[in-house]
């Protein structure tokens, strides 16, 4: 008689034969003898099929752990090669500075969530980016700053809105997260709340730079207003995007951040998706970290960020296919404008966009590097 293995019973079990006194003794248990095999193979085939366990134990007994950083500049900008080559490499070398910054916290063993903190406040810093200093100015020819951040590990995150003075929003959001019971502050509270906090706060004028104002004033003049549907026609090239960064640690966890001044010339109070989590911010170990760029609009009406999560948990899509299809396609066939940068748990990286040019890069523990911008 053979079972479905194809092997016959006796060469599985041949204390159950009955060759001897004490395998007669012992054949009214017999019957177990199939339900203990087939546990200890069910058991076998459930860890051959589950590679985080296996990766993990392999990781921790050699003492090799992975981490990867990637991040953004926005989306859109001018068409290549109508950039001067001087401003291309003063991009390229602040993105190759922000990994740099990011990596030297995870390689040391910290945490995804101050890489991605870190990260972003540097480009906040950064007057070449829409976001804190040099950020665009809205139709009262004001900075109105968003943030937020997210960490995949708790599923705890934290916001910031329509805020003019603290200088680095992506801290006051992570604040908001950690010392209240809320996920979004706006405007004179969410200030209010930061300088209770320590963080420090600068006059309104801080962040506008001569670029920003000579296009504001430009955009003025020509009546280039954001409101209304027309808003998905202006020009890329005077477009400015937004700046994010996802992170994965050596401890496995994941978060993302994401940091704006907006769209240029826009209604005064408007508020994108950049500080709203599940549109432009998203975080879940159990899936990927998200930071979204772009017309903030339809990342909102879409929920992108999200969404994007939802394909991988619910569908079982890959990163790259369900982040590919989101921009490529979903947002396309609506003309949205934008792109974003993801992250799964197993290190995988996408960074799609359907504009002129996406200012990205990432870094990962195994060396691997890079920065682009078309």
């Amino acid at each position: 008689m053979k079972n479905q293995t194809g092997l016959k019973k006796h060469h599985l079990f041949p204390i159950f034969t009955f060759s001897s006194p004490i395998s007669c003794l012992l054949s009214p248990f017999s019957f177990l003898a199939p339900l203990i095999f087939s546990f200890f193979i069910i058991s076998y085939s459930l860890r051959a099929q589950n590679p985080d366990s296996v990766s993990g134990l392999r990781h921790q007994e050699s003492g090799e752990r992975n981490w990867a950083l990637v991040i953004h500049g926005g989306a859109g900008g001018p068409v290549k090669g109508t950039m001067s080559g001087e401003k291309e490499e003063a991009y390229l070398k602040k993105l190759n500075e922000a990994l740099t910054l990011g990596s030297a916290i995870l390689s040391k063993g910290g945490s995804s969530m101050d890489a991605v903190e870190a990260v972003i406040r540097f480009m906040e810093d950064c007057p070449l980016f829409n976001a804190g200093k040099g950020a665009v100015l809205d139709s009262d020819g004001k900075a109105e700053l968003d943030a937020s951040i997210m960490d995949g590990k708790t599923g705890l995150a934290g916001a910031v809105g329509g805020v003019t003075t603290i200088k680095n929003p992506v801290s006051a959001a992570r604040l908001v997260m950690m010392k209240t019971p809320h996920v979004m502050l706006i405007g004179s509270g969410a200030e209010r709340f930061a300088k209770e906090q320590g963080l420090e706060i600068v006059d309104p004028s801080y962040f506008i730079t001569p670029e920003r104002l000579d296009q504001w004033k430009k955009d003025k003049i020509k009546d280039h207003s954001q409101l209304g549907p027309r808003t998905s026609d202006r020009k890329e090239e005077q477009k400015h995007g937004t700046v994010g960064a996802v992170a994965l640690d050596q401890q496995g966890n994941l978060a993302a951040a994401t940091s704006t001044g907006g769209m240029g010339n826009k209604m005064a109070g408007r508020i994108g998706d950049s500080p709203i989590i599940g549109a432009g911010t998203y975080a879940s170990n159990k899936t990927c970290a998200v930071s979204a760029t772009g017309h903030g609009e339809f990342f909102i009406r879409n929920v992108v960020a999200y969404d994007l999560s939802a394909l991988m948990e619910y569908r079982g899509m890959t990163l790259e296919n369900a982040a590919g299809y989101l921009i490529l396609e979903k947002l396309k066939e609506q003309k949205a404008n934008g792109g974003l940068i993801a992250l799964d748990r197993m290190g995988n990286i996408a960074m799609p966009f359907n504009t002129n040019a996406m200012f990205r890069g990432f870094v990962k523990s195994d060396g691997t590097r890079m920065v682009a911008i078309y």
